[in-house]
């Protein structure tokens, strides 16, 4: 199935839109690459050598905050925070020597965001790219933990993979096409607020099977739940991101929002196991549940202040 794609790739001729592209020569894509390149290297530069800095401040804040996971979350968000600018100052200065192709980096990086926020505005842009970071931060936390809370609760891992791999998948798929269906009828924003709302809710019920333990049975109802809900949201999620990018920039746009999208779940789902150990698994649930009211609140105000995006 997958040579099938690449197979067509291949076969197909550049469509005349880009002829415009013939102007840049070989030496001007080396150079291109060689940009990226150094920008990588200075984000792994950040993190190596500032391993001293970060270990004292995190002795610090952990005797500051008296706990060691939010000092190790706020030393580690400020170094990745801290790596991002210097790579995308290390762009910057080597665009402005000339080392570089200015048009091409601008072509490339600057207009599709120009372009997006040009056509928004910044207000309905700032919402859009809000509800993009925030959207999967409930599923992604939990689903980090889960398998762990699985084999915890007292399942064997054969157990766990014949509900999660087996039933879960074709759950994900009966998902997908539920959603893209509902949101072919009613509009994306409504089925991307019923995944948002099912997401929550199904987050809820891992907290009664914290409690109820081994039981088979329950294993597979939350696993069903959790998926179903998981394909709706995410087909609901493609055609709004679908939706916002440009014919001109689909690539560079949809990059940027589906990277954006995971960004920050994976940032705090790397504490997910932290969180587990100082509050309990109930509690915890019940966080992950709450970090999905934000992208409910983003979507019914994004209805308000713009209709168009209900269609």
């Amino acid at each position: 199935t997958m040579l099938i794609g690449l197979t067509t790739t291949f076969l197909m001729k550049e469509p005349e839109i880009y002829s415009h592209n013939e102007k840049y020569k070989s030496s001007d894509y080396a150079r291109f690459l060689l940009l990226f390149v150094f920008s990588i290297l200075a984000f792994i530069a950040v993190f190596y050598y500032s391993n001293d800095v970060v270990q004292s401040s995190k002795t610090y804040l952990t005797a500051t905050f008296d706990n060691k996971y939010l000092a190790s979350f706020v030393v580690e968000s400020t170094r990745l925070l801290s790596a991002c600018i210097v790579s995308l100052l290390v762009c910057f200065t080597i665009a402005s020597l000339g080392l570089v192709s200015k048009e091409m980096v601008s072509q490339t990086y600057v207009e599709p965001v120009r372009d997006f926020f040009d056509k928004n505005g910044i207000k309905l842009a700032l919402l859009f790219l809000s509800l993009i970071a925030c959207y999967r931060i409930s599923d992604i936390i939990l689903g980090v933990i889960s398998n762990i809370f699985y084999q915890d609760m007292g399942f064997t891992k054969t157990q766990i993979a014949n509900a999660v791999k087996f039933i879960g998948l074709w759950m994900t798929i009966v998902g997908g096409f539920l959603g893209g269906i509902m949101a072919n009828r009613y509009g994306v924003m409504r089925v991307l607020l019923l995944g948002a709302i099912l997401a929550a809710a199904t987050n809820l019920m891992f907290i009664a099977f914290s409690f109820l333990g081994d039981n088979v049975p329950f294993l597979y109802l939350v696993v069903t739940f959790d998926n179903l809900a998981a394909g709706i949201a995410t087909a609901a999620f493609i055609g709004f991101l679908s939706q916002l990018t440009s014919v001109s920039f689909t690539a560079v746009q949809y990059a940027i929002f589906s990277s954006l999208m995971t960004l920050f779940p994976k940032i705090l789902g790397g504490y997910s196991g932290a969180m587990v150990e100082s509050m309990g698994y109930p509690a915890f649930f019940v966080i992950t549940s709450l970090l999905g009211i934000p992208s409910i609140i983003l979507i019914l105000i994004l209805e308000r202040v713009n209709p168009t995006t209900s269609k």
